[in-house]
């Protein structure tokens, strides 16, 4: 275990020998549109496996009456508990490159104390790139192919997958702290953020994680088998081109998306929606959730 104040933050099981690996980040809590950052984080460490290189201490980052351990039954006889765990592991994508994936439920407390042991596995593991996972809900069609926006510690990475040209202050998750840190300790971050039409936000949206795993390819080279997942969003399309035509005002809605989305691909591949579109999607979608 590593000492960052009031104890062990996380335990180091395993230090591989890996060579300069990207490290993937989704944890999960913080606006995740579609599930989609959940879906493609598990898809990445399906891919040809994984295994726990490090464990984080959760009794110094969880709040557990908001997230319970699960109990397991057996005839009435309590047999144990599992408890949520926050890891760090290492797995492989599709060609063979390693590369870290920090997962599990976004902290409730010492959120700078746990960026600081992120961290410090960052340069302990050499890691040369930081990726983000997330989505939003975003005034997008489920008929065009989802678009991704990028958050970064570099204009000119971020500039990869494109941002936001606006100035924006909007809440923030813990990946959002880590991405901050890492400039202390002068390793690149960069979030990648789907975006999901906002009437898809709250049921899962394949598409969308199919496309955060083309951006991990884009940003850091990672490459991953996205055909299920894509597969999967042809019966998402379906069931919501069903729902949409039910509707006059619905398809009406569709069609001016439609139009929106074009004409936003025939121009700057840099040009996504404003930051007051944007910031009042998420607020909405936050407030949904708190319903």
């Amino acid at each position: 275990m590593t000492d960052f104040g009031t104890g062990p933050l996380f335990e180091l099981i395993e230090r591989p020998d890996v060579d300069r690996p990207v490290l993937l980040v989704h944890l999960e809590g913080w606006i995740d549109a579609g599930a989609a950052a959940v879906t493609g984080i598990a898809a990445a460490l399906a891919e040809q496996g994984s295994r726990v290189v490090a464990r984080f201490d959760t009794e110094q980052l969880l709040d557990h009456r908001a997230r319970r351990p699960v109990m397991h039954l057996d005839d009435g006889v309590n047999t144990g508990l599992t408890w949520p765990e926050i890891n760090l592991e290492l797995a492989t994508d599709r060609e063979g490159t390693p590369f870290l994936v920090l997962h599990g439920p976004e902290p409730d407390h010492n959120w700078r104390r746990f960026a600081d042991a992120v961290m410090h596995l960052a340069v302990e593991f050499d890691t040369r790139l930081l990726v983000g996972f997330g989505a939003y809900p975003a005034a997008t069609p489920h008929t065009r192919a989802p678009r991704l926006s990028a958050t970064a510690t570099d204009r000119a990475l971020a500039a990869q997958v494109g941002f936001t040209n606006a100035t924006l202050d909007i809440p923030a998750g813990v990946q959002a702290v880590i991405e901050r840190k890492s400039v202390e300790f002068d390793i690149p971050a960069i979030g990648l953020w789907a975006q999901v039409p906002h009437y898809a936000a709250t049921m899962p949206y394949p598409a969308a994680a199919a496309a955060l795993l083309d951006g991990a390819r884009i940003v850091a080279g990672l490459r991953f088998d996205a055909e299920p997942l894509r597969e999967q969003s042809v019966a998402t399309r379906h069931r919501l081109d069903e729902l949409v035509g039910r509707n006059d005002e619905h398809a009406e809605m569709l069609r001016q998306l439609e139009v929106q989305d074009d004409a936003i691909r025939q121009a700057d591949e840099n040009e996504l929606p404003s930051g007051d579109e944007l910031a009042a999607e998420v607020e909405r979608f936050l407030r949904e959730q708190d319903e």
